[in-house]
């Protein structure tokens, strides 16, 4: 009820005025008073099982329960009077009378709430002379341990398993004194391993595997940043001691994602120190891969790419960069590409098509946009496509905050039978490979159709605000057709779903053939011209070739020199059959920046130990268009970041007499530049600096737009296959539902 008038009420004295349907305890949060509480978590449903939150009101006989009681129109609230202190303590009383005190070596000591409260209320004696009840721990996972004496029955973890998560895989056993929390499967979890029930523990009852008994909570520096695996982008904060990351949450509930993160974002960062890290810079001597200094690496690169280019020209080199890398460094590679070398051979691993998305849209992107909060508060959605919720997890859990706090109607269109179609109000299920067709339909209404499809577009097309979530299928004229469909509703909202961490930055800095930073067309005079002026250079004005034509290039010999920045084009299009001894096809040099020995690195002339990007500064976009910006968490132990990677062979080709040195000497420098020049990304610093997000969304108005065919290569993972990095999580690996995938 967005026009209902709001509601004022006194507590402690002071006048509060909130919206209609607010909590006594979220309206007490609004003049900083705290009341304290146990089992309320903001997004759950209500439980009012630790009586903590009492309250006094006017009028009213008893104390109530304030996460469960409504403000209404002059209430008279108070929140701590010798009564309510009184109850307060003695439910601590309560709590603690089989709870262990082992504070000093509980995990959770210095962060407990439990802890907290004690202390605040001084609950430090008991009358109960019984002895505890005590039973062993549980290991429930690699990754979730129980301690069922320290659990205060608060049910968070219960709730937030079921609601936020969808999976149901905790419930209560047992009654009274005995009741306990117990897993899905004989003691053990069957799930998807989010650790959810981990961080939203108020006790210790919970702890996590790779946490354990490792350090406390004041031994650590904490560092928020953008977790590296899908293209979501949740933030996430790391905890650190001594240059090595111990945990990762996100605790605070900042960031787009709040309160939630998946199994990679909280156990993913052990990659970090993986022994099989590159450390130092390695160049081909004699057939093999030796280590050198940064120096002579730098030497080797520059001198060899220069003398191809001198010897054969423009069209002999060719750069494929990484959707895991910054914009910034994103920005710097195409600019390498284009005003250095001069060529538009240059692309990336493309999982969506972003760019049919901007040529489809025009002028209309900018309102066409939607963050992932907007997501949350929807009140219909359209989702095509399946297993959204093991390859974008917190769309998935998006979609159910919407669906549990709005009761927003949801409509699915997939080609098998998944979460979100069980809770659709209308499902079409259209077969495999046939959603392209089926949207297509959606958008004409041509040809024959099953008739739940034609009842979907009926029902979809009367909600004034749709979000229409959709999968990689629609690339192209399926894209201009799903655009086709969102014109005939009212203030329709688009998320296309790509795979990896900086997916949609990658194409908007210019990682493409065909298109510029922001996605002006190489053919656009205007557009060419600012950037060459901009960089100093002479650009060139026709397409360059894609990452499967290059390939193909360096089979026939054509193509004499491929930079590879943070990818591995030859897993990722599957020319491993094609590789005789160690070369790639006819290849004369390969460069390759990389943190392991991926099927790529195991064929490069040179090597560059890379950063990851929990060892970097920069910003990301992710794949609603919401970019962010992040700080380095670690110093890396011998790479370098591929900013100053790039920078310095800048510098070094400007010495061979190629091209001019980049002007940067940091990330924040080439942002500006970006905001400045790059179309859509003219965007105010204050939300990214106070650690939000800003929409960000191209709106040129692209004509003609054709994706070659295989173009678009989405990995279509499962949750522990995904991504570059997942060989390498220890603990993500060790998961019994890792070992099924």
């Amino acid at each position: 009820m967005p026009d209902a008038k709001p509601v004022t009420l006194k507590i402690n004295d002071r006048d509060v005025t909130v919206a209609p349907g607010t909590l006594v305890i979220e309206a007490a949060r609004r003049i900083a008073t705290e009341v304290p509480s146990f089992c309320y978590f903001p997004g759950l449903s209500l439980q009012a099982a630790c009586r903590m939150c009492l309250v006094e009101v006017e009028k009213m006989p008893k104390l109530q329960t304030a996460c469960t009681l409504v403000a209404t129109e002059g209430m008279v609230v108070r929140t701590d009077t010798p009564q309510i202190h009184a109850a307060r303590k003695g439910m601590l009383e309560f709590l603690l009378t089989n709870h262990p005190l082992d504070c000093p070596v509980c995990d959770k000591g210095g962060e407990c709430e439990l802890q907290d409260m004690v202390f605040r209320y001084g609950a430090q004696s008991s009358r109960f002379v019984e002895e505890k009840l005590h039973v062993p721990e549980e290991k429930w996972s690699e990754a979730v341990y129980y301690d069922a004496p320290r659990c205060i029955l608060c049910f968070r973890c219960v709730r937030v398993c079921d609601e936020g998560m969808g999976v149901k895989a905790l419930g209560v056993g047992s009654r009274g004194v005995n009741s306990v929390i117990i897993p899905n499967r004989d003691h053990k979890l069957d799930c998807i391993e989010c650790g959810m029930c981990i961080d939203i523990c108020p006790v210790g009852a919970l702890t996590s595997g790779t946490y354990r008994y490792k350090t406390r909570p004041w031994e650590m520096s904490y560092q928020p940043t953008i977790c590296t695996h899908c293209s979501n982008g949740c933030k996430v904060t790391l905890s650190v001691r001594t240059n090595e990351i111990l945990r990762a949450n996100n605790r605070d509930l900042s960031g787009i994602n709040a309160d939630f993160l998946c199994a990679k974002g909280r156990f993913g960062y052990d990659f970090v120190a993986h022994p099989d890290r590159i450390r130092e810079p390695l160049v081909r001597r004699n057939g093999k891969l030796e280590p050198v200094e940064w120096e002579v690496a730098i030497a080797e690169a520059s001198n060899r790419l220069a003398d191809i280019h001198k010897k054969n020209g423009a069209a002999s080199v060719g750069f494929i960069g990484s959707n895991r890398t910054t914009n910034e460094e994103n920005y710097l590679f195409q600019r390498l590409a284009r005003a250095t070398f001069g060529t538009n051979n240059v692309d990336h691993h493309r999982t969506a098509d972003y760019t049919g998305l901007a040529a489809a849209l025009g002028d209309r992107a900018v309102q066409s946009g939607a963050t992932m909060q907007q997501l949350a508060e929807a009140r219909a959605i359209l989702l095509i496509g399946d297993d959204v919720a093991n390859q974008s997890p917190l769309v998935a859990y998006q979609i159910r905050a919407a669906l549990r706090h709005y009761r927003a109607k949801l409509f699915t269109v997939s080609s098998a039978q998944h979460e979100f179609s069980k809770k659709s109000a209308h499902a079409a299920i259209v077969g495999e490979n046939n959603l392209a067709a089926a949207i297509h339909w959606l958008a004409t209404g041509e040809g024959s159709v099953p008739a739940e499809l034609a009842a979907l577009k009926e029902a979809a097309t009367k909600e004034p605000d749709l979000f229409i979530v959709f999968g990689p299928e629609f690339v192209g004229n399926a894209i201009e057709d799903l655009v086709n469909f969102s014109g005939a509703l009212q203030n329709p909202r688009l998320i296309p779903l790509g795979d990896y961490v900086n997916s949609r930055g990658a194409a908007e800095m210019g990682l493409l053939p065909d298109r510029l930073p922001g996605y002006a067309p190489i053919s656009d005079a205007t557009a060419r011209n600012a950037f060459a002026k901009l960089w100093d250079a002479k650009l060139p004005d026709k397409r360059g070739a894609n990452a499967r034509e290059m390939l193909a290039a360096a089979q026939s010999g054509t193509l004499k020199a491929l930079y590879v920045l943070g990818a591995n084009p030859v897993k990722t299009f599957g020319v491993g059959s094609q590789i005789k001894g160690d070369r790639l096809g006819k290849l004369e040099f390969l460069v390759v920046h990389e943190l392991f020995m991926t099927e790529t690195a195991k064929l490069a002339d040179v090597i560059f130990p890379a950063a990851s990007l929990y060892e970097k500064d920069g910003t990301v976009t992710n794949t609603a268009g919401e970019i962010q910006l992040f700080h380095r968490a670690l110093d890396p132990k011998g790479p370098r970041t591929d900013f100053d990677l790039l920078r310095f062979l800048s510098h070094a080709l400007a010495k061979a007499g190629l091209g001019k040195a980049f002007p940067f000497r940091s990330p924040a420098a080439a942002f500006e530049e970006i905001r400045k020049h790059v179309p859509g990304y003219d965007i105010s610093m204050a939300p990214l600096l106070t650690g939000g997000s800003a929409l960000v969304a191209s709106h040129a108005a692209l004509d003609g737009y054709q994706v070659p065919t295989g173009a678009i290569a989405p990995a279509r993972d499962s949750m522990f296959t995904s991504g570059s990095m997942t060989p390498y999580l220890t603990l993500i690996n060790s998961l019994d539902e890792a070992r099924r995938s």
